[in-house]
């Protein structure tokens, strides 16, 4: 670490090394296994895309730039996929059934995403895996999970949030439901996938046993739901769409300036009172509308247009430095491009610099680990893969010889 001007900077460090010399195998498509397999890599495990012949990870044609897609190089596949390889095997053939084999021996965790009894109908279920390497800690990534009456229906991220229940909380009365504005059940059940993975591989290097995990992408949000589940399951009360407001609450929300949205979750008593003290507006916590928390919370609409009479007399930004060492939690509603600008997002080293594999040439812009280790940044070890890139290399060191990688190649199996 290096301290400037009394400050504390965290270096950056290409590789957390936590998962050193663990092989993982990623089969997984578009985002929820593929953002799984990613947290591995920048974890330190060597992880091995293993794609399709010819067309590989969906998220190749996927994203915002029309001529990345058209390369095999979406955005979609850039952001997860940096420090992996790929290689190409067509399991639909006996020489590409004989390297994946060769490949689970030589692996410690095997992810996959397709939908349950895929993996299996391809000559490679659970047990077969297990008799070809009694280690291996095998994770399926599914909507539904690999039992249940909904186990074999399609599922993407947007019909998870909306039967999970997501959707009908979010937004206000008027226009819930409404989906939240990112992949977010995909990233759920991805962390969720990565995190059962990470648990699995200890158990694995104490007692040399493996283990198959079945990650719900259902069961994965629901469980990240917090208060809207738990005030439903424990205190019987049904989940309402809020807007921007806290349920548990108030004022906890999003609040109009003179210019710009502020944020601020003055959930305390105290801080309550500092707040309203801070806004000219000392009145307001001897108002018996006010004087509780749950008087507020009934009281709450009342109560936000009295504080916006004061918040509308400057600016959210002016609002935020004002209120900075109070001691009342609050900052500015901001853009996704003004938020990875920031000199926090900045000085922590989430955004990292990789080559881009582009024919073009160039760089492309990645997010690494949120986590730090040992006082260090993570950011990935080697740019996105192209297509196959890596399937000679990966190949020999499994024991394949030149000859035996010509083979397979002519019939099609890599």
């Amino acid at each position: 670490m290096n301290k400037e001007n009394n400050v504390v900077k965290v270096d950056s460090n290409t590789t957390g090394g936590l998962l050193e010399g663990v092989r993982v195998l990623d089969m997984t498509n578009v985002l929820a296994g593929p953002f799984a397999g990613y947290q591995l890599a920048l974890m330190g495990a060597d992880v091995i895309k293993i794609e399709t012949p010819g067309a590989g990870d969906l998220a190749r044609q996927l994203g915002a730039d029309a001529e990345l897609s058209g390369e095999n190089l979406g955005v979609s596949f850039l952001a997860q996929n940096s420090g992996k390889r790929s290689v190409t095997v067509n399991l639909k053939t006996s020489g590409g059934k004989e390297v994946f084999e060769r490949l689970v021996a030589s692996a410690d965790v095997l992810l996959e995403n397709f939908r349950p009894g895929v993996l299996e109908r391809l000559g490679f279920g659970w047990d077969r895996l297990r008799a070809v390497n009694p280690r291996l800690v095998y994770c399926a990534v599914s909507g539904f999970g690999a039992s249940g009456p909904m186990q074999t229906r399609p599922a993407y991220d947007q019909v998870i949030q909306g039967l999970s229940g997501i959707m009908s909380v979010t937004g206000t009365p008027d226009t819930a439901p409404l989906r939240v504005g990112y992949p977010v059940c995909d990233s759920f059940g991805g962390l969720a996938a990565a995190f059962a993975v990470s648990s699995a591989l200890l158990r694995q290097q104490r007692t040399g046993q493996g283990a198959y995990l079945d990650t719900s992408m259902l069961d994965a949000a629901l469980t990240s739901m917090g208060w809207a589940v738990s005030d439903h399951l424990i205190a019987g009360r049904n989940p309402t769409a809020m807007g921007n407001e806290n349920v548990t609450s108030a004022p906890s929300g999003t609040f109009r300036t003179a210019d710009g949205a502020l944020n601020i979750a003055a959930n305390k008593q105290e801080q309550f009172e500092v707040l309203c003290d801070v806004l000219d507006r000392p009145e307001l916590v001897t108002d018996p509308r006010f004087v509780t928390r749950e008087d507020r919370k009934r009281n709450r609409d009342v109560l936000r247009a009295e504080l916006e009479v004061a918040l509308k007399t400057k600016s959210a930004a002016e609002w935020d430095e004002i209120l900075l060492d109070t001691g009342v939690p609050a900052a500015p509603v901001v853009s996704v491009p003004t938020a990875l600008r920031s000199a926090q997002i900045a000085y922590r080293g989430l955004v990292s610099t990789v080559e881009s594999p582009s024919a073009a040439g160039g760089t492309v812009q990645v997010l690494g680990l949120p986590t730090h280790i040992d006082g260090h940044a993570v950011s990935p070890v080697s740019p996105p893969p192209t297509l196959g890139q890596h399937t000679d290399e990966v190949l020999a060191e499994t024991g394949f010889s030149d000859a035996d990688i010509a083979r397979l190649r002519a019939g099609r199996a890599i």
